[in-house]
Order: structure tokens, then C-alpha cells, then sequence
């Protein structure tokens, strides 16, 4: 039995999400489906995170196992030709170690969240970015965004579906930045809990619009409590940008 370690790409458009479903397509099916095609196999997939309903990866890492003899080129090479035309690609593949594991290995998670504020709709991003059109200072939601970094107790900033044993999470690093009228959020941390990422967005946003203030954002946080929050961030814009691992010395960012 041969490990497999995958990079993903996928836009998660036409998904219910990573994870197997039961009433729609997953990203985790679509592939199980494709290393099947090719090794006969009812392999399960890992990966270091799941996604939401129309949530994309730019590199999600995730894990198979394979009895059949194939190399990992040609393993990733057959896997994209089955994946046509779904939106998931392939874009790395590796054999690794029986006990690498994609989510238990994993040390750190990235996510990026893409705002588009402009008052035009969105030709080529619709679906993938968060259009916003009215003004949104990008300084002050960068300010604002420091009172997140550290760990908190962030019962407001996760769904009410949220699986997690704790809210009690550690914060990373969480900055906005802004290019044009692209504005770029990105969430680092060991992991999140479910919907916290686009709950932090959206409460960001806010204070973009000047709706909330800082202290606004702080009380939000102090409250522990779901309905505290003032916006939740749709899908559309938020990306699994990387799995970080210990073997791995670091990599440049990847937008």
C-alpha cells in the first residue's frame, strides 16, 4: 500500500463542499470517484480541512491510499484526465511516509478571502470574489483585524454547527491589504473553527463601511455569543490558500 500525498485546486462552485455528501457533489467524491476509474479501488481521501458550499482551494493537501502499483506522476496525471470537465485539478502528487497523515500532521492552516469593492458587477469573478459596493477603508479593517490575533474564546465567530469540542482558539495572524480595488484578508492559524474565517470577514467588512467601530468588534469578540455577529461573509470569496507541515521548510505566499 502506497500513501499519496495531494495538492488540490478546485473552484468550489458546483459543490456541496469538501466533504461527502449525501444530497449533492463533493470535492472528496469527485476525486474518490477518479482513483477508482483508475485503480479499482474504493480508496478514501483525507484532507487537512474541509470546505463550505461554494468555498475553492488554491492548494488543499489531503492523503490517499493505493494498493496498485503507479507512480506519483502518473498517478496525478490519471487522476486530472478523470477529473474533466469538473473544476478540480491536481496540481501536485508525492508518496509519503504510511504515517503522514493530511489533517493530524498538519501545523498550520491559510486562508485568504477576496473582497472586489466596486460598484460593476463581476464579469470574470462572479462566484469567486465577494463584491462589495460601497467604499471599504482597508486601514482601518486592517486595525480592527489585530484585536482578533492572539487566542480568544471565538463562540461569536463560529457557526452554530460547529463540531469543535472548544471555541478557544489561537489566532496566527490576520491581515487586510488592499490593491486597486481588490482587498485581500488572510486568516493564518493552527485551525478554525467552522465558519470563522467568513464571520470575521464579515464583521471586518463593517468596519470597512464604518458601521462598526473598534470597540464595536471588541465587544462582539467579549460577548461570546452568535448573536453578536454582524455579518457572516459569503462563500464566494474565501480560499484554502495552504497546509503548513513540519517537513517542510517555509514557502513564498501564495495569492
Amino acid at each position: 500500500m502506497t500513501r499519496f500525498r495531494l495538492t488540490i485546486e478546485f473552484d468550489g462552485q458546483p459543490f456541496m463542499g469538501w466533504q461527502r455528501q449525501a444530497h449533492g457533489p463533493s470535492v472528496q467524491q469527485t476525486i474518490e470517484t477518479a482513483v477508482q476509474a483508475i485503480t479499482g479501488e474504493e480508496a478514501s481521501l483525507h484532507a487537512a480541512g474541509r470546505t463550505d458550499a461554494g468555498v475553492h482551494a488554491l492548494a488543499m493537501a489531503a492523503h490517499v491510499d493505493i494498493a496498485k502499483p503507479i507512480t506519483a506522476f502518473r498517478f496525478a496525471d490519471a487522476l486530472n484526465a478523470k477529473l474533466r470537465p469538473d473544476p478540480v485539478a491536481i496540481i501536485a502528487a508525492e508518496q509519503v511516509a504510511e504515517d503522514w497523515h493530511a489533517r493530524f500532521s498538519c501545523l498550520g492552516r491559510r486562508y485568504i478571502y477576496i473582497i472586489v469593492n466596486r460598484r460593476a458587477p463581476l464579469a470574470l469573478e462572479a462566484g469567486r470574489a465577494w463584491r462589495v459596493p460601497v467604499p471599504l477603508d482597508a486601514q482601518a479593517m486592517d486595525g480592527a483585524a489585530q484585536l482578533l490575533v492572539g487566542r480568544h474564546d471565538f463562540t461569536t465567530f463560529r457557526s452554530a454547527h460547529c463540531q469543535a469540542d472548544s471555541p478557544m482558539r489561537t489566532l496566527d495572524r490576520l491581515s487586510v491589504r488592499r490593491t486597486g480595488d481588490r482587498i485581500e484578508i488572510e486568516a493564518a492559524a493552527r485551525s478554525f473553527l467552522h465558519h470563522q474565517v467568513r464571520s470575521m470577514v464579515g464583521c471586518l467588512q463593517l468596519v470597512g463601511r464604518g458601521k462598526w467601530s473598534v470597540a464595536d468588534l471588541q465587544e462582539a469578540l467579549e460577548a461570546r455569543d452568535r448573536t453578536a455577529l454582524g455579518f457572516n461573509a459569503p462563500p464566494d470569496g474565501l480560499y484554502f490558500a495552504e497546509a503548513r507541515y513540519a517537513e517542510e521548510a517555509p514557502k513564498p505566499k501564495r495569492r
